[in-house]
């Protein structure tokens, strides 16, 4: 790996890297061998479902676990030994862990105290957090009288105000609700981009990762498998496991006819030869997935014939979701889901087709079972 990079004013341009970072427990390898730059600013998420190492990480960025093997640097210092308090970073964790005897203000003040900031400076500091996030005129009340999302709030005015280089978010949106966590989503992004620090931010949750972050590492097995911005994991996921693991996606299973290097037909019994674009280089004759976005897929009006490519199969329900609906489609080989309008006038056991384009559907290997 590449030495630290250094920006203007011998700053280091990338906040945090982990080099050959390994991490066991016993027989099991949480993270195995990560190398990892995050560069100063960015919100970076950890995305990736439980046991996937993305909680290891970071710890081991924080201080809470040290690297069996490999090296943590933040802004060009390796800090690897060094323990928690000795590290330029800020933790917020799922539990918000506030003092209960506490007023909110004494909450966000206390390390301040701990690290001797004269009382005038910390009074001002707190002012100013508690403002960032929007509880600036609940200073003197405590966190018991706080429902859950201004809890939250306190606990990351409590982190920030400190300053750290790097702020570490530890699920902290997986105890709310879900109307409060899709608050908390946009106030984290608008925290983030008024203060200017750097953000990792660990969850399991998709639409979380893909609602905030600048760039998304998709994990499995203690290593980053996809690493880009939302939409390029979105729509350009490089393996079976990503575009299953991001949004929701149909898969059916079959056999590579052909290929011309980008795209390519699938054979799926049942339902014949399927056209699209290739997610990763594959030979004729690889066992594969067909992949394919409710999005993407188009109901076919009877009598109109459809534009790109298309498949025929049997309605056998229809899902509201709100403004849309999810028609599930059984086909030879298995069942795809399309997005159809809220007032799609199709009913359940009828003959549905639907059509794609060619270049939105996606061929990825597929795993032995």
């Amino acid at each position: 790996m590449s030495a630290v990079t250094v920006g203007e004013g011998g700053v280091s341009a990338v906040a945090v890297r982990l080099a050959g970072a390994t991490k066991r427990y016993g027989a099991l390898t949480a993270v195995d061998a990560l190398d990892l730059d995050v560069v100063r600013g960015e919100f970076l998420a950890l995305l990736g479902p439980s046991g996937c190492g993305k909680t290891t990480t970071l710890r081991m960025i924080g201080g809470f676990e040290s690297p069996d093997s490999g090296t943590v640097h933040i802004d060009g210092v390796d800090v690897t030994r060094k323990p928690p308090d000795r590290r330029p970073v800020n933790t917020v964790f799922q539990s918000y862990a506030l003092f209960p005897h506490m007023s909110v203000s004494d909450n966000v003040e206390y390390g301040l105290r701990v690290r001797g900031v004269g009382r005038t400076e910390s009074r001002r500091r707190v002012a100013e957090m508690l403002a960032l996030v929007g509880l600036g005129e609940i200073g003197a009340k405590r966190p018991r009288h706080l429902s859950g999302g201004m809890q939250q709030r306190v606990a990351l005015a409590r982190a920030l105000v400190l300053r750290p280089t790097v702020l570490l978010l530890d699920e902290p949106l997986g105890s709310l609700d879900l109307k409060l966590r899709k608050q908390m989503q946009v106030e984290l992004r608008r925290i983030h981009r008024e203060v200017g620090g750097t953000f990792i931010h660990v969850t399991h949750d998709q639409e979380e990762a893909m609602t905030m972050a600048d760039r998304i590492c998709v994990m499995d097995h203690g290593r980053i498998v996809q690493s880009g911005s939302p939409t390029e994991i979105y729509d350009r996921p490089n393996s079976r496991y990503v575009a299953g693991f991001i949004g929701s996606m149909s898969f059916l299973d079959g056999v590579l006819a052909s290929s011309d290097g980008t795209h390519g037909i699938v054979a799926v019994a049942g339902s014949g030869e399927l056209r699209g674009r290739l997610g990763e280089m594959l030979a004729p004759g690889a066992a594969v997935s067909f992949a394919v976005r409710p999005e993407q897929l188009t109901p076919v009006s009877p009598g109109s014939v459809a534009s790109g490519c298309s498949l025929s199969g049997r309605l056998v329900d229809l899902v509201p979701t709100g403004s849309a609906s999810l028609a599930r489609v059984t086909v030879g080989g298995g069942e795809l889901v399309a997005q159809v309008p809220r007032r799609f006038g199709g009913r359940v056991g009828e003959e549905l087709t639907l059509s794609w384009e060619p270049d939105v559907a996606l061929i990825f290997s597929r795993p032995a079972s």
